[in-house]
């Protein structure tokens, strides 16, 4: 019998399915002009050479990495866990989908040593390169930027400074074309708990220059991979960091043992798993001395929340981008979403809030080291990738909710980012140790008096009314430092969150000042002041509602900003 094609009950142009484009099959760079202003200031001149690296890149990420993104969601890595002739083998089988992806980004990857060594030789800065990478990847898969990215300049950091020399030999092998082609991952959670060390009981006892690590690592992302930062604990007590390859220095296959995989909510194109360590051979990374390596490995860590709130970034965005495809399609009441004023309201609060995350996260990844800035910048980021993706189904209505539209897939991907590298309660706790150990809140209230100082003339009242909240954040840390010590570990978070919300005001002052000067207009100044506006204003009793609807009467400058379609 033949195949049929069943046409729609009638002919409406509401049925006209190739106006419903979302943000797949597109080019990621050349639709965010965001972006390309991002990229003017960090890159200077450079960015002419990089410009046709970036639309390469845009191309790759809006389609095929796209694609495979939600095959490799639908047929995700399976176990082989035996051979045929029985032997455990713990192998990771990853999908077509996920491999052609992986090549494809190797191909073009931004973080690879050959490519930073051409960025520099044409004047380009190659981390705001490889943040643009990573920030284009993010909006495909996060799962992949894990699968690919996590722990990659632990392994290799650590490794550099502690490991022996053959050792370090073989880490520079697997890494040879930058972190992300390596396949790290991190082994420290345990069924006794992620963040509370002291109930750790992985074991490593010593065996001539090396170690030998039992226990059972209940959460191992990218379990497949091929070197793992392992926290155990040596006879004495002290915990400490190992380095645990797939193979033993004999060629042989090192004792790491996959119990399952995870069946998880989302990110399935990383393989995380339960994983034994049966008397896996390890390196100590670290010193002499108690808590020694720990301190390194928690710097290191701090990147990698920059890494993960990179990633709620991107799933921000591209719900951002999702969301004004459909608004622009979808017809209701006679007439288009993106037409109405409650939906405008929606998408330019989206268009504010991805923007000031994306502020935060280029400035924590391109700016001046902040000891505070990795965890307020991942409170922040992390949350608004779980809050867009849900608006972008809602957006979607019913569609949202269906699997076959790409939405449903970021708000089960988002989900995960507040999670790794410490939910928001550990994120507060780091503040707190950062502001007391290091006095770390000096520096960063002197960046965003910089911040502030580069703001663009024409705009004093919200220069000055950031600057008055930079005040009030200090007398609030001044406060907070006074108070009892279990109500000040409970006014951490709205401490925490305050400084979020004026750390990226500033910068967002600051990237409208570069924009003016530089002579790409004043958007960026509209999206300061609306941000502004709406975390730093006290509307008092009739929150607001009488208050000029700039974000309105300026939508379409919002929006030609944010997306080019």
């Amino acid at each position: 019998m033949g195949r049929y094609l069943i046409e729609p009950f009638d002919g409406s142009d509401r049925y006209a399915t190739e106006r419903y484009q979302g943000a797949a099959g597109r080019n990621w760079w050349t639709a965010d002009p965001a972006l390309q202003l991002l990229m003017r200031r960090h890159l200077g001149e450079g960015y002419a050479w990089a410009e046709p690296y970036l639309e390469k890149l845009g191309g790759l990420m809006g389609g095929l990495v796209a694609r495979c993104a939600e095959e490799t969601d639908r047929n995700p890595p399976r176990l082989e866990r035996y051979d045929r002739w029985g032997r455990d083998v713990s192998e990771v089988v990853m999908p077509p989908s996920f491999e052609r992806a992986r090549d494809a980004l190797m191909a073009n990857n931004f973080t690879s040593p050959g490519f930073a060594d051409q960025a520099r030789a044409n004047g380009a800065d190659p981390v705001a390169l490889g943040a643009a990478w990573t920030y284009l990847l993010d909006q495909a898969d996060i799962g992949m930027g894990c699968a690919l990215g996590t722990g990659g300049d632990m392994v290799v950091g650590l490794a550099e400074k502690y490991a022996p020399e053959d050792v370090r030999a073989r880490v520079r092998a697997i890494f040879a074309n930058g972190f992300y082609s390596g396949e790290a991952a991190q082994m420290f959670t345990e069924r006794t708990g992620g963040s509370d060390l002291a109930a750790l009981e992985t074991t490593a006892v010593p065996d001539g220059d090396a170690w030998s690590l039992t226990g059972l690592k209940w959460f191992a992302s990218n379990a497949g991979g091929s070197a793992f930062v392992v926290l155990a604990r040596l006879p004495e007590g002290d915990i400490k960091p190992f380095l645990v390859l797939r193979e033993r220095r004999d060629g042989s296959r090192n004792a790491v043992k996959i119990r399952r995989l995870k069946d998880k909510l989302g990110t399935r194109s990383v393989a995380s798993a339960e994983v034994e360590l049966a008397g896996a051979e390890g390196f100590l990374l670290a010193g002499e001395g108690s808590g020694s390596g720990l301190g390194t490995m928690m710097k290191l860590t701090n990147a990698s929340r920059l890494g993960v709130a990179m990633m709620g970034v991107g799933v921000a965005r591209r719900a951002l981008v999702e969301s004004i495809c459909y608004a622009s399609a979808r017809e209701a009441f006679g007439r288009r979403l993106i037409d109405q004023p409650l939906m405008r309201r929606k998408l330019a609060e989206l268009i504010v809030e991805v923007e000031a995350a994306q502020a935060l996260v280029f400035d924590g990844h391109c700016g001046p080291r902040l000891r505070l800035a990795p965890p307020i910048i991942k409170l922040r980021a992390a949350r608004l990738g779980v809050t867009a993706a849900s608006d972008a189904v809602e957006i979607h209505g019913g569609n949202g909710y269906i699997e076959q539209w790409p939405v449903a897939r970021l708000l089960r991907d988002a989900q995960v980012n507040p999670i790794w590298e410490g939910g928001d309660n550990i994120l507060c706790l780091d503040v707190r140790r950062a502001m007391l150990r290091e006095s770390a809140h000096e520096p960063f209230l002197e960046r965003l008096e910089a911040a502030v100082g580069q703001a663009p003339p024409g705009d004093p009242a919200t220069a000055d009314l950031v600057r008055g909240r930079i005040d009030d954040l200090r007398k609030a840390i001044t406060a907070w430092s006074s108070l009892d010590a279990p109500v000040a570990e409970a006014r951490l978070f709205p401490l925490a969150q305050f400084m979020a919300d004026v750390y990226a005001a500033a910068v967002l002052l600051e990237q409208a000042g570069w924009e003016e000067r530089s002579g790409y207009g004043s958007r960026k100044a509209l999206v300061a002041r609306l941000y502004a506006d709406r975390h730093l204003v006290d509307h008092g009793p009739l929150r607001g509602i009488d208050r000029p609807a700039e974000e309105l009467e300026r939508f379409d400058d919002l929006v030609s900003g944010a997306f080019a379609g």
